[in-house]
């Protein structure tokens, strides 16, 4: 039991959940906007605190969680102990996916995208990136953006090949959040983007 408890969670769990849902709910309505997440905790190796405290906010036991493989074990045990979150093997079952090597990113379309009928139905993916500079820089429109935003999170380049087709398939379709060590952008599936290339 020491190994799944020698990391606590958060520090002040209703006023931290709290904070952190509200940057989350932000980022969403405002896509491409990065909101700090300031939450105090310890997190096992492999996981940025922006983003372990959206997973103590949005995992529970009715949730499933596809992990990727490259995580450590000690990722999923203190996932386990904290939230009591389920895990599967198969991307198209989960409601949440963690995602920290970029270099071994599946194609969207691996994961839930939802049904006509139940478009909510999909995967959210939650995303580690080292920072909001440095990757392919892309202009996003749609809902929650004033005229157009652009971007340039560390992402590899074929993300927004994944993203256009996800986009696409809206109302279908999966939803990202992007994390650095200490904030969090969003990327909902209504965000349509257009790579920008270097004249």
């Amino acid at each position: 039991m020491t190994k799944l408890t020698y990391l606590p969670g958060f520090e002040d769990s209703v006023h931290d959940a709290q904070q952190t849902f509200r940057s989350l709910l932000d980022a969403n309505a405002r896509p491409g906007t990065p909101y700090p997440i300031t939450a105090n905790m310890s997190v096992p190796l492999g996981l940025t605190a922006a983003c372990a405290a959206a997973c103590l906010t949005l995992l529970d036991l009715d949730v499933r969680v596809w992990l990727q493989p490259s995580f450590a074990s000690t990722v999923r045990d203190w996932l386990l102990f904290h939230t009591g979150c389920c895990f599967t093997l198969q991307p198209g079952e989960a409601d949440f996916a963690l995602i920290g090597d970029l270099a071994a990113l599946p194609e969207l379309s691996n994961f839930r995208w939802g049904t006509a009928e139940q478009p909510e139905a999909s995967t959210t993916l939650l995303i580690q990136v080292e920072s909001w500079e440095g990757g392919q820089r892309a202009t996003l429109t749609g809902p929650g953006i004033l005229d157009r935003k652009e971007i340039a999170p560390n992402l590899p380049c074929h993300f927004w090949d994944f993203w256009v087709k996800n986009h696409q398939a809206y109302p279908q379709g999966v939803d990202v959040f992007l994390f650095t060590e200490n904030a969090v952008m969003g990327l909902p599936r209504t965000a349509k983007s257009e790579v920008c290339y270097e004249r």
